[in-house]
């Protein structure tokens, strides 16, 4: 399964890093960040929570930018 979300990030740099986190979480198969378009897209492992998965996301990246947002 894929997804699209809006997120909301300062620096390319940290886009970057959120993009490398993302797909550092159990149940995330690819993760892309498009810092121009402020849109992260995930494809889902099978038998994945995107919910759950999204909510392991959103920490990691608020470690890394704590004023970013992802809309999910």
């Amino acid at each position: 399964m894929k997804k699209t979300y809006a997120i909301e990030v300062d620096c390319a740099n940290c886009a970057n890093l959120m993009e490398e986190a993302a797909n550092k979480t159990s149940g995330v198969e690819k993760a892309n960040v498009n810092f121009m378009m402020q849109k992260m897209t995930v494809h889902f492992a099978d038998g994945a929570d995107a919910n759950d998965v999204m909510d392991e996301v959103y920490k990691a990246c608020k470690k890394i930018e704590p004023d970013c947002s992802i809309e999910y």
